[in-house]
């Protein structure tokens, strides 16, 4: 290639989602960062050390549990505001039906997602969560859940906060979490759905709140993150006009950035990308390496094309992830 997917896109990643298939279109969900970074910012907590590491620039790897940080943790947003990407109206595809479900502090915030049409049958059916690319929701992203409805799972897409033209204030891979987290638990309730059967998956920009939600809760029997970038750093380094914390203060990245604490995720996870996403190979690499040296299980898979043009066979890959991990 004669320049990267990320940088095709560029120039029309705010486009609104025109309600093709994701491999045609795509620059609403095109948002993955390259290697490139602004640099680590020194650890206020305590830093685990990491001789055999050669990704200086890396995030730091913290002691403590992702999910108990949170609890500990609120973001400092300076500017205050929606999502930033360009939108379709939220018209519910075809296939699926529209429902609600809060979020928020004291849920005050109500969010659309979107829902397969299902039969309830005797044996409760397994669910997938998907968390679409970019900052707002489009039909071209229901498309893409055709494999997963065909293969028997109830499938969900939740809009986050700002999204859309609804409320809330967007921070960038931070109160998300609390969406998705919110949304899963709408979904583990649903009638004819089995909550013991619920996986979990993401693209892009829903990648990493896919890693940053299997590191805040055991619900999810397992987890596939595609195109997700673990490095906070790295992300804001080449989208820093997505920043809306205060980056005075590192504690900020880290609690958007996996890597940090890679030891949290408390579900088995295999990591997707495309072969022409190089700029993902040596940060997902390192996040598997923490992942794996502190017990998780991990693995990593790269799948023919790029940003866009592997998703396809990604999501075909976690249908298979997600069988082998409920046998």
């Amino acid at each position: 290639m004669t320049m990267s997917d990320d940088n095709a896109f560029r120039p029309n990643r705010r486009g609104v989602l025109a309600g093709i298939a994701v491999t045609l279109f795509a620059p609403a969900i095109v948002r993955a960062a390259d290697d490139s970074t602004t640099g680590s910012k020194p650890a206020e907590t305590k830093a685990i050390a990491r001789s055999d590491e050669k990704a200086e620039d890396a995030p730091p790897l913290l002691s403590g549990d992702y999910a108990k940080e949170r609890h500990l943790f609120r973001t400092d947003l300076l500017s205050k505001g929606p999502a930033p990407d360009i939108y379709e109206r939220l018209i519910t595809p075809s296939t699926a039906e529209r429902l609600f479900y809060r979020s928020g502090v004291g849920e005050e915030l109500e969010l659309v997602a979107w829902v397969s049409r299902y039969t309830r049958s005797e044996k409760p059916k397994p669910a997938v969560l998907f968390l679409h690319g970019g900052n707002a929701i489009g039909q071209g992203h229901w498309q893409l859940m055709k494999p997963y409805v065909e293969a028997g799972y109830v499938v969900m897409i939740p809009s986050m906060r700002g999204e859309n033209g609804q409320k809330g204030n967007f921070s960038g891979f931070y109160d998300e979490v609390a969406d998705v987290l919110a949304a899963s638990n709408r979904l583990r309730h649903l009638p004819g759905v089995d909550p013991h059967r619920m996986f979990l998956a993401g693209h892009s920009i829903g990648g990493t709140l896919a890693m940053l939600a299997a590191m805040s809760t055991h619900r999810f029997r397992a987890v596939a993150p595609i195109s997700g970038n673990p490095d906070a750093y790295a992300f804001f380094g080449r989208y820093p006009q997505d920043i809306r914390f205060n980056t005075g203060n590192p504690r900020e990245y880290q609690m958007r950035s996996p890597l940090c604490y890679a030891h949290s995720f408390k579900s088995p996870v295999k990591l997707f990308h495309g072969t022409e996403e190089a700029h993902f190979d040596s940060r997902l690499a390192l996040l598997s390496k923490r992942a794996t040296a502190a017990g998780v299980k991990m693995d990593m898979a790269t799948v023919p094309g790029s940003h866009n043009s592997a998703l396809p066979g990604e999501i075909a890959q976690s249908i298979e992830f997600f069988k082998s991990v409920a046998v």
